[in-house]
């Protein structure tokens, strides 16, 4: 059987609001189970599941392994089965899990972790902010060019293109890289737009010296030390060379940080007792 098209949408859905998700397919069942192959469900990352992939025991060690698949991005074949449990249940990427059910029926379920991109958007209408734009979608990331009366033409290449200030059509969140380039016009208002989105990271593109009158200016306008703490200036590190070197240096910047930030995630969360695993692993209904 197909996919079922709401769920397509769904998850044409997340991809295009920059949400993660995670696709769980039936590949393999010894019966007697209530699942059968090509049964999907999306799991969101708040651990909600649309679809069907077996009675509620298997549902709840599928939404287990959804959500470490999107904490750590790898995809796994998930097996539910009887008998003793296997010295390593994880390896190779696969995770085999005892099942308690009288049945003794089986399942094997592989979980596909949709991420969205990185966001990078970038306010200004700039020389920088365009060839930033550019050298973000080059580089995989989703691009948003922010700019007051912007038209799509303006920013060739962008995947959205805001005509305010106003972030919030693009979604930041976690790994979202706000780019103030605004170079001098309406630099204070564009960073207070960008810090409303408390998980976005935040840069500004000026020499230390503007860097430090437009804090000062934020200051000013009641914005407080931590908030002030969130914006990195000069981003880059410098402002020497052409404007499409500038981008260049910034876009840099951003993807260095984004592998330190990788490099030091925090590990996946504990697993549950081995007791646990088995009793979640039924896949009866």
């Amino acid at each position: 059987d197909r996919i079922d098209p709401e769920l397509i949408t769904l998850i044409a859905e997340h991809a295009a609001a920059g949400t993660p998700c995670a696709v769980a397919t039936v590949v393999r069942c010894e019966p007697p189970t209530s699942a059968h192959p090509g049964d999907t469900a999306v799991i969101t990352a708040d651990g909600r599941m649309r679809g069907w992939v077996g009675g509620s025991c298997s549902e709840s060690t599928v939404q287990r392994e959804a959500l470490h698949a999107l904490q750590d991005g790898a995809p796994r074949l998930v097996r539910i089965q009887p008998g003793s449990p296997p010295p390593e249940p994880r390896a190779g990427g696969t995770v085999t899990l005892q099942t308690t059910c009288p049945s003794g029926g089986a399942l094997e379920i592989f979980v596909q972790p949709h991420l969205p991109r990185p966001l990078l958007a970038v306010v200004g209408a700039s020389p920088v902010a365009a060839a930033l734009v550019r050298l973000g979608a080059i580089a995989g990331f989703r691009t948003c060019a922010a700019h007051p009366g912007a038209r799509a033409e303006d920013f060739p290449g962008a995947g959205l293109v805001l005509s305010s200030l106003d972030l919030a059509p693009a979604a930041p969140g976690r790994d979202s890289w706000v780019v103030v380039a605004t170079l001098g016009h309406y630099d204070e208002e564009a960073l207070e737009a960008a810090l409303v989105h408390p998980d976005a990271d935040v840069a500004l593109v000026a020499s230390a010296r503007r860097a430090a009158a437009v804090l000062e200016g934020l200051r000013r306008r009641g914005a407080d030390e931590a908030t002030l703490a969130r914006v990195r200036a000069p981003a880059g590190g410098r402002r020497a060379g052409a404007q499409a070197q500038i981008a260049v240096l910034v876009l840099a910047e951003v993807i260095a940080l984004r592998e330190d930030r990788r490099r030091t995630a925090p590990d996946r969360p504990p697993e549950p007792a081995a007791g646990a695993a088995a009793e979640h692993g039924c896949p009866c209904h």
